[in-house]
């Protein structure tokens, strides 16, 4: 991103997009108060282009109208009356120009990049390629296409977020990856909206493009790990004594990628001796982590799609969610034999019933201007909730007797 070096347009510049009634600059900041003269979610595409030269980041925001002009030689401000775009009489509209951050190199971004790298392989080489890394240490590189795939999918994920909130000018972050050195080498990917989202049509693009980016990339490497030769489980693991395994349960869409690659004739088959390629769990995992990030409730994609296609009644749907997590579990807990060691699959779903009520009493995403979203847009975002359940299975995983 560009620094600010420049001056923030003169009011002046607005004319014809944005009548301005007063100035405030504080601390690097710059308030236009005023009334819009296009549609209210017309200003910030119009004028984004104009401030994105001079450094500044713009949205449009609701504001208390100030009682007196606060910088020199601007016109007095107008007393709060409303306008034709549905703004209370009791607040004004404000155009904010923040300062962009300096461009530089993302050093936290790096290295939580590069440490996942490091956590993904050695998981990686240890659990899914089963090679003894503490022996062998070299041979943990023999591991780099799970991590490509693994990382692939959660950083293509993140970058569909990114790519839409940069379209509509919403200043956002690089994504930070989560290193963790267990199962999966990772906690995922996150992303920081640190401006306003403009609209219902921002927020809904911000949050549709991560999850069908994501299915994308998810499908490419589902396909190509199944066309992978299998894994051969050492003798040392398949005689190691272990008491228990963990199985895996494939979602629907897993399933009918499976069948259509088989179809093709590229399929690979699976001996008693052997394990499917570790990419294929890759693929796996992207669409558990797709039907988990679209739960329409809070923050999550889902939150963020059903909040731009019914608005403040999202808050209602994103209060059934924790119920229905909850009576996910408890149906496993009482039909599920009980694990051999730990506890059931049912105790996922209570994390996440749980994790989800705290994500429904924090509340969605409240776009600045909220206005209806276009019928093709909820069409997309009906048929993305399909995709999300396609990606879904009651029994994700189980640990059985070995």
């Amino acid at each position: 991103m560009s620094g600010h070096g420049d001056e923030a347009p003169s009011p002046d510049e607005l004319a014809g997009v944005f009548h301005v009634a007063a100035v405030d600059r504080s601390d690097g900041t710059v308030r236009y108060f005023g009334e819009p003269l296009v549609r209210p979610d017309a200003v910030v595409e119009t004028l984004r282009p104009q401030f994105a030269q001079s450094g500044y980041s713009l949205s449009l925001e609701r504001q208390p109208a100030p009682q007196s002009p606060v910088q020199p030689g601007s016109e007095p401000p107008v007393q709060p009356v409303g306008d034709g775009f549905g703004t209370p009489a009791t607040e004004q509209y404000a155009l904010v120009a923040e300062p962009q951050a300096s461009s530089g190199i993302p050093w936290l971004n790096v290295v939580l990049l590069l440490a996942t790298i490091a956590s993904t392989l050695f998981v990686g080489a240890s659990s899914w390629y089963y090679i003894p890394v503490t022996e062998q240490p070299l041979r943990i590189f023999e591991a780099w296409p799970f991590v490509v795939a693994m990382l692939g999918v959660l950083g293509i994920h993140e970058l569909g977020h990114y790519a839409a909130a940069r379209y509509h000018g919403v200043d956002v972050t690089l994504p930070y990856f989560i290193p963790f050195p267990s199962l999966l080498g990772t906690m995922g990917a996150v992303i920081n909206i640190r401006g306003r989202i403009p609209s219902r049509r921002a927020l809904f693009d911000i949050g549709v493009a991560g999850p069908l980016a994501g299915l994308v990339a998810t499908v490419v490497v589902t396909v190509v790990g199944f066309t992978l030769d299998p894994i051969t489980v050492p003798e040392r693991v398949r005689s190691g004594g272990a008491e228990y395994a963990i199985n895996f349960h494939d979602p629907l869409l897993m399933q009918a990628i499976e069948a259509f690659v088989r179809t093709l004739g590229v399929g690979t088959t699976v001996g008693p001796t052997e394990a499917v390629h570790p990419v294929v769990f890759a693929g796996w995992a992207g669409m558990f982590f797709t039907f988990l990030n679209l739960l329409p409730v809070g923050q999550l994609d889902g939150g963020h799609i059903v909040r731009a296609i019914v608005g403040q009644r999202q808050e209602t749907v994103a209060a059934a969610v924790p119920g229905g997590l909850f009576a996910l579990a408890g149906f496993l807990y009482l039909t599920q034999d009980a694990p051999p060691i730990g506890y059931g699959v049912w105790t996922l779903w209570v994390f996440w019933g749980l994790l989800a009520a705290g994500m429904a009493y924090a509340g969605p995403a409240r776009p600045t201007v909220d206005d209806p979203l276009d019928s093709r847009r909820a069409v997309l975002g009906v048929l993305t909730f399909g995709l999300g359940l396609a990606c879904f299975t009651p029994i994700p995983f189980e640990i059985v007797a070995a």
